[in-house]
């Protein structure tokens, strides 16, 4: 695929980023972690990263905004565009080995966001897309699947850890969906779910619970490759209402209406 300047930068940072964690991950049991809150860690990996990744653009564009999943909120000169980033999506994943994690990074203009790439620096995979520009992994064009009906489908979903209280929600959803679909996958990296349905290795995937770092890039990069991004309540507002429901159009509507029931 051939980028324009801002997601080539945002292709940069990433591998850049991606090398420095899997050098990290590789000596995963020598790591220095902290603990935030229950089952949610950071690393000296994780941090890295974000500054390797705010380095990166900042030097590129200084005068967009910022939002760090580590580092918070900041302003920019420009107030129409911000950079939206998680340096390690999968942070649980990444502490106990398991090569399932992603750095993602997205561009957002006027409220919309335009560009993102979700990088999975383990197994090589870079998925992204742009507005209008299609969604691509590894420069191989990707389309959400084609699959019609829910029994053929495999979801994919965030479980809530500890006390969150969406966990008895996010039960009854797995009771009501798993009777009807082929398979339920949670798999503890929600900007990696995202880039899955886009490339059709998962047909849908829900979270009630989520932040703008963690599904930001997906977002555009499922709707880039045809499939369909609404929050749970209803519409556009994914990030004031913090939930998210994405799938291809042949599905989304049943799939939606029967985690709606819960809305």
């Amino acid at each position: 695929m051939q980028g324009s300047a801002n997601l080539n930068v945002m292709v940069k940072a990433a591998r850049r980023a991606g090398r420095s964690l899997v050098k990290d991950f590789r000596e995963v049991e020598n790591l220095q972690v902290a603990v935030k809150g229950p089952g949610d860690f950071v690393t000296r990996a994780d941090l890295a990263a974000e500054n390797i990744i705010r380095e990166e653009l900042t030097n590129a564009r200084p005068s967009y905004g910022w939002l760090g999943e580590e580092t918070g909120e900041v302003a920019g000169k420009d107030p129409t565009r911000r950079w939206i980033v998680d340096p390690l999506d999968g942070t649980t994943n990444f502490l106990h080995g398991l090569p399932h994690w992603s750095v993602s990074i997205a561009l957002e203009h006027k409220g919309e966001i335009v560009a993102g790439v979700v990088f999975d620096a383990a197994k090589d995979e870079m998925f992204v897309a742009e507005k209008g520009a299609g969604a691509w992994m590894n420069d191989r064009r990707i389309r959400v699947s084609g699959r019609r009906n829910l029994h053929e489908a495999l979801f994919a979903t965030g479980v809530p850890f500890g006390s969150k209280r969406t966990l008895p929600a996010t039960m009854q959803d797995l009771a009501a969906l798993m009777p009807q679909c082929a398979g339920m996958r949670r798999w503890g990296a929600a900007s990696l779910d995202l880039a899955y349905v886009a490339a059709g290795r998962f047909d849908g995937y829900w979270e009630r619970e989520i932040n703008a770092h963690d599904v930001a890039a997906g977002m555009v990069i499922v709707r880039e490759a045809g499939g369909l991004v609404e929050s749970l309540h209803g519409g556009d507002r994914v990030f004031e209402k913090g939930s998210l429901i994405a799938a291809n159009g042949e599905i989304f509507g049943r799939f939606a209406s029967v985690l709606r029931e819960r809305a």
